[in-house]
């Protein structure tokens, strides 16, 4: 790869984490949310991927991505269960508010879809990559 891309594409690296964030905490309250944060963040990781290596952005990422969709998993989960244990449908949410920011199981549901976005698309991404590097 040339110097140009590789040194680039650390740079969008960190932009596009930074809107991942964004977007992640953007969408409890407006659109946006886990499944394109989590889009953002995975492209992110296929870019460094594409312009370093698998190995680095593995690295990068420090855990394995099917550990991310699984953790991700059970967090959607464990965020519908309050809404069970005060007899109402699961899934309902319950909200805080931290200073003028709106927090609660809606935030972690996000979380947790963000999560298994990330591990999903990096899984495929890294196993297609990996197979063109051989």
């Amino acid at each position: 790869m040339s110097v140009i891309f590789s040194t680039m594409s650390r740079l969008f690296f960190v932009l596009l984490l930074g809107a991942a964030v964004f977007m992640l905490f953007r969408g409890h309250n407006e659109p946006g949310g886990g499944f394109i944060g989590g889009l953002f963040a995975a492209l992110a990781f296929a870019l460094l991927a594409l312009s370093d290596s698998v190995a680095k952005a593995r690295k990068a990422l420090i855990v394995h991505p099917v550990g991310l969709i699984g953790a991700g998993l059970v967090l959607a989960f464990v965020s519908g269960l309050p809404g069970l244990i005060s007899d109402r449908s699961f899934l309902t949410h319950w909200w805080f508010e931290l200073g003028s920011t709106h927090l609660g199981t809606a935030t972690a549901f996000d979380i947790g879809v963000f999560m298994v976005v990330i591990g999903g698309v990096l899984s495929l991404v890294f196993r297609f990559y990996e197979g063109v590097e051989q």
